[in-house]
């Protein structure tokens, strides 16, 4: 494998691209791009988004990328590349569909070089070795936005911990900890609508119903987590997604409620790597080359 790799992070909304040295375990200078996908639309207009932005990173190397390493939200089948993505308001339009294939056609990197991994456990690969996690074994990992994705680390292995559908208040615990239950309750309690979180924070600080909402939302955070420790018994907890860019409304309520639940104070952090933690999580590190 070459030194010079190509990080993909798709999310629910978004793709972000940079080029990786793994040998140095530093990104290139340059090289990040970020851009929106129109996840809702056609198989035709995803794959175009995508391929826009990876060209964009490619173009800025003038020598040959021959290894991609992309982070995702599942279900896919992460080794063959097959999306199961469905009933999720996102990618609809690629399920059934092998997205290794797809991509190699539009971005000329084989298809067998294409290599796909769960973007929660890349996001705590990320943050246990270069962010805010540090040597702890035993940790959890949320990466909280469009939807909700959870992994955790044992004995050095990231792994996707899938709790995003698990049964939780009158649905699941994705109903509650994403951008859409943001745009559900901020419309029930205000009759406003709002685009995102981001939305939220920069034009309506100063409704009544922004407080309110943040303080509904740390409950239903700190209530999901006790259950996400209670299955894993962690020792410490890490939070990233674009909802964690808004942590100063919420974190610092999470982390009592939490205690309260649980009697203790569990370390909760916030990601100090952002979206970094997933590209950096999802290329191999020269240690991981046998």
């Amino acid at each position: 494998m070459k030194d010079i790799v190509l990080g993909i992070d798709i999310g629910g909304s978004h793709i972000t691209t940079a080029l990786m040295n793994v040998k140095e375990n530093v990104e290139l200078d340059h090289s990040r791009f970020r851009s929106r996908v129109r996840s809702n639309s056609t198989i035709e207009n995803i794959i175009e988004d995508w391929s826009k932005t990876i060209k964009d990173t490619l173009n800025t190397y003038s020598g040959t990328v021959t290894e991609a390493y992309v982070a995702m939200p599942g279900p896919l089948n992460y080794r063959k590349g097959i999306c199961l993505i469905q009933n999720q308001n996102k990618y609809g339009a690629l399920y059934g569909q092998n997205l290794k294939k797809l991509l190699s056609a539009s971005i000329g990197i084989k298809a067998s070089s294409i290599h796909f991994m769960n973007d929660a456990a890349c996001f705590l690969k990320g943050e246990v070795y270069n962010g805010s996690v540090g040597s702890n074994d035993e940790v959890i990992g949320l990466t909280i936005g469009t939807g909700l994705g959870t992994a955790f680390s044992k004995n050095g292995l990231m792994q996707d911990a899938n709790f995003w559908k698990i049964p939780f208040k009158d649905g699941i615990a994705e109903d509650y900890i994403s951008t859409r239950w943001f745009i559900k309750r901020y419309f029930e309690l205000s009759g406003k609508t709002i685009k995102d979180v981001k939305d939220l924070v920069e034009n309506h600080s100063s409704a009544p119903e922004f407080k309110t909402v943040f303080e509904e939302f740390s409950l239903n955070l700190a209530s999901f987590m006790y259950l996400f420790i209670r299955k894993k018994m962690p020792v410490s907890a890490v939070i990233g997604g674009n909802i964690s860019y808004a942590s100063d409304y919420f974190l610092n309520d999470t982390r009592k409620h939490l205690a309260g639940m649980m009697g203790y104070s569990l370390p909760v952090r916030k990601s100090t790597l952002g979206e970094k933690a997933i590209i950096m999580g999802a290329v191999p590190r020269t240690e991981d080359k046998e």
